[in-house]
């Protein structure tokens, strides 16, 4: 079975996790969100990681770590499967800390998507490769939102 796992870098990332494990629902894909610190606890980051890789099915890792996102760097580095950061926003750094998703040293190459739906949306397209019925509903959701812009666009005209 397919499954996402969502790795935050504190518990205090809950929300932000959560909104993205309901966006993966939405595909019908399965996840698990997990906490795992690049900086407090790296040695049960990479366990966790290990046992991710040892199954060998199909998967994207999304990382949800701000301020310092050693993170989506460490996971990045530690798996051969696509890594999508979703950074939350920061109020108290007025989104600067984002910086640190943006820039990775070479060799480490993880996605960033900053909205909760767009990493899931993501993370779908990804795996929908291997697995035409996720791409139909990728497809499915893709013309549900042009529907919903074509309906927008005529009410605004027929006022």
């Amino acid at each position: 079975m397919t499954i996402v796992p969502i790795i935050m870098g504190s518990k205090s990332d809950l929300k932000h996790g959560q909104a993205i494990a309901d966006a993966l629902a939405e595909f019908g894909i399965a996840s698990e969100i997990r906490v795992a610190s690049a900086h407090k606890a790296p040695r049960f980051a990479l366990e966790v990681l290990a046992a991710y890789e040892a199954d060998p099915q199909p998967k994207v890792y999304i990382t949800v770590a701000g301020r310092s996102n050693a993170l989506s760097g460490l996971v990045d580095g530690a798996v051969t499967a696509p890594v999508i950061a979703c950074p939350p926003y920061s109020d108290r750094y007025g989104g600067a800390d984002v910086f640190s998703s943006l820039r990775m040293p070479s060799g480490i190459a993880p996605a960033v998507v900053l909205e909760p739906s767009g990493a899931a949306l993501l993370a779908a397209k990804i795996l929908s490769l291997a697995e035409p019925a996720l791409r139909e509903r990728v497809a499915q959701a893709q013309q549900a939102a042009t529907e919903t812009i074509m309906t927008d666009d005529r009410s605004l005209r027929e006022t």
